[in-house]
C-alpha cells in the first residue's frame, strides 16, 4: 500500500505575536480565529492522495461480468424470477452523471432483461433504514432518468414500521434481533448497491452495512447502535474488526441464510465529490475484502507528527442528515463526536476539543420530531445508558412513527443512536469547549464548556493539557468526506 504520510502546514502567517489566523465554520458563516503559530493545520486538500477516478461504466461492466465468489446476475435468475434491487438513500453517493447509482442501475436492469426477467417482477427499494424517507424529487436527483421514467411510483422507500412489509427472521448468535424487508426476503434474488467510503461506524459504509441498517428495523439496529457496542474500547479508533462490525456481519449472515440465494452486492469505492475509484460485485464478504484496501488508501491519512493535545474544528449548520444538524443539540453532539472519532488516531485520549458551533437550539421538528423530547428526557436521566429505559416508549410513539412513515421524518429511535455516538466525545476528550455558542445554556446542558473567544478557549484548555499543547486545526474537515487521521510518532 502506498505511503499516505503527509506533512501538514505548521506555519501560515508568522509574526511577532507568534499567532496565525485560520477560518473555521460557524453555522452558515465562517469565522476567523487565531491559533498558536506552532499549531498544525490540516485541510482536506492535504488528503488528496486518493487514487484517480476511473471510468465508472467500464469498471461496473467488468465487475458484473466477473463477480467475486458468485455467478453473474444473468445466471442467477431467469424468466419468472422476482428481483429486488436496493440502493442507498440521498445521504451519500452523489447525484452527478457518473454517480454509482446512475451507472450501475441501468446496467443491472439490462442484464436482468437479457436473463428474461420481466419488468413487473422487479422492485426498486431505497434502503434508508431509519433515516427520513426520500421524496420523489430526491430520488429523481440521484437515480437515472430512464429508470425513474420506467418504474415511476413502483420505486419505494423501505418502511421499517410497516407491519406487513418487514419479516422477522430470528436472532443472531450474539442475540441481536434480525428483521428484514419482506419484498427482499421473498424475492428470488436481492441486489444491493452500496458506496464504500470512510465511516466512523465500523470503518466503512457499503458491504454488510448497507442492508443491515438500510433494510431492517429499529429493533435490529438497536442491537449495535447503542452504548454496549459503541462505547467499547474497540470502537475508537475506527476499526473494521470492532464488535460493531462483527454484529453487522452476523445479522447479514442470518439474512442470507433465509434467502433463496445470497444477496448480490455491487459496491463502488467513492472518494472526494463521490467520484468512483473502483467497483466490485458479488458475494458480500468477498466484496468487502476487495473494496476495503482501496477505500483505506483513500480514507486513512497518517500525519508525520505526534498526537495533538488540542483539536480545533467548526460545524456547518446543515449537512448530511439534514437541515439543522449543526444546531440540533443531539446531532451537533453526534457530529462533534464523529469528528473526534475520525481524528482519534492523531488526537490523544484525554485531550481538549475546541469547536466552533452555532448551537442555537433549533431542533428542526419537521425532520426530527422526536429529538427535543428525547433530549429533555436525556437531561433528566443523566446518561445515554439510563435513557435506554425509555427506548420502547419513544421508538413506538404513534405520532413520531406516523411522521416517519408518512411525513418524511426521521424514525424516533434515530435520536437514541445519535446520542450513543455523542457520548463518545466526552469519553474520549477530557473537555469539549464551544466557541461563542448562541445558546450557552444548551452547550452547558450537553456537558460542554463555553468560551467567548479562541484566546479564552485556549486558556481553558491549557488548564487541562499544560502550557505548551500540541494543537491540530481542521478548518474544513466537514466540507467534504473527512479522512481518518493517524500519526506516525
Amino acid at each position: 500500500m502506498a505511503d499516505t504520510r503527509v506533512r501538514v502546514e505548521a506555519s501560515d502567517v508568522r509574526g511577532p505575536s507568534l499567532m496565525k489566523s485560520i477560518t473555521v465554520r460557524r453555522g452558515e458563516d465562517w469565522i476567523d480565529v487565531d491559533i498558536p503559530d506552532s499549531a498544525l493545520v490540516f485541510r482536506l486538500a492535504d488528503s488528496q492522495h486518493e487514487p484517480p477516478a476511473i471510468d465508472n461504466r467500464a469498471a461496473t461492466i467488468d465487475a458484473l461480468d466477473r463477480p467475486l465468489e458468485s455467478d453473474p446476475i444473468e445466471h442467477l435468475v431467469g424468466e419468472g424470477s422476482t428481483v429486488a434491487i436496493a440502493f442507498p438513500d440521498r445521504v451519500k453517493g452523489g447525484d452527478h452523471d457518473t454517480a454509482h447509482r446512475k451507472v450501475a442501475l441501468p446496467e443491472i436492469l439490462r442484464r436482468l432483461e437479457r436473463a428474461g426477467v420481466r419488468r413487473n417482477d422487479i422492485r426498486l427499494i431505497c434502503a434508508m433504514g431509519l433515516h427520513s424517507k426520500n421524496t420523489p424529487d430526491q430520488m429523481r436527483s440521484y437515480l437515472p432518468d430512464t429508470v425513474v421514467a420506467e418504474f415511476g411510483d413502483s420505486i419505494v422507500n423501505h418502511d421499517a414500521e410497516d407491519p406487513d412489509g418487514v419479516v422477522h427472521l430470528g436472532f443472531t448468535a450474539s442475540g441481536d434481533q434480525v428483521d428484514f424487508n419482506r419484498t427482499c426476503a421473498e424475492a428470488d434474488l436481492v441486489i444491493v448497491l452500496g458506496h464504500v467510503q470512510g465511516n466512523p461506524y465500523g470503518g466503512f459504509s457499503g458491504g454488510y452495512k448497507t442492508f443491515t441498517t438500510g433494510l431492517t428495523s429499529w429493533r435490529s439496529i438497536a442491537g449495535h447502535h447503542v452504548p454496549s457496542t459503541m462505547h467499547r474500547d474497540d470502537f475508537v479508533p475506527i476499526s473494521t474488526t470492532s464488535r460493531f462490525r462483527h454484529q453487522l456481519s452476523e445479522i447479514g449472515d442470518v439474512i442470507n441464510d433465509h434467502l433463496s440465494r445470497p444477496i448480490f452486492v455491487c459496491d463502488a469505492i467513492v472518494g472526494a465529490g463521490s467520484r468512483v475509484l473502483g467497483v466490485s460485485a458479488g458475494d458480500v464478504r468477498a466484496v468487502e475484502a476487495a473494496t476495503w484496501p482501496l477505500a483505506q488508501l483513500r480514507t486513512d491519512v497518517t500525519l508525520d507528527e505526534e498526537p495533538a493535545d488540542v483539536l480545533v474544528f467548526g460545524l456547518p449548520r446543515d449537512f448530511h442528515y439534514g437541515p439543522g444538524m449543526g444546531t440540533n443539540p443531539i446531532l451537533m453532539s453526534q457530529a462533534i463526536a464523529a469528528v473526534i472519532t475520525r481524528a482519534a488516531g492523531a488526537f490523544r485520549r484525554g485531550g481538549v476539543a475546541i469547536v466552533s458551533a452555532l448551537c442555537d437550539g433549533w431542533f428542526n421538528d419537521a425532520w426530527f420530531p422526536s429529538y427535543q423530547a428525547t433530549f429533555e428526557r436525556w437531561l433528566d436521566r443523566g446518561s445515554v445508558e439510563a435513557l435506554l429505559h425509555d427506548v420502547e416508549e419513544f421508538a413506538t410513539n404513534p405520532e413520531w412513527v406516523e411522521a416517519y412513515r408518512d411525513r418524511y421524518a426521521y424514525h424516533p429511535f434515530h435520536a437514541f443512536s445519535m446520542l450513543s455516538m455523542a457520548a463518545i466525545g466526552h469519553r474520549y476528550a477530557s473537555q469539549i469547549i464551544l466557541l461563542d455558542p448562541a445558546r450557552p445554556d444548551l452547550a452547558e446542558a450537553c456537558g460542554y464548556a463555553t468560551a467567548g473567544s479562541m484566546a479564552e478557549a485556549l486558556r481553558i484548555a491549557r488548564r487541562t493539557v499544560g502550557d505548551r499543547p500540541r494543537l491540530l486545526a481542521l478548518p474544513d474537515f466537514l466540507e467534504g468526506v473527512p479522512p481518518h487521521l493517524n500519526t506516525s510518532r
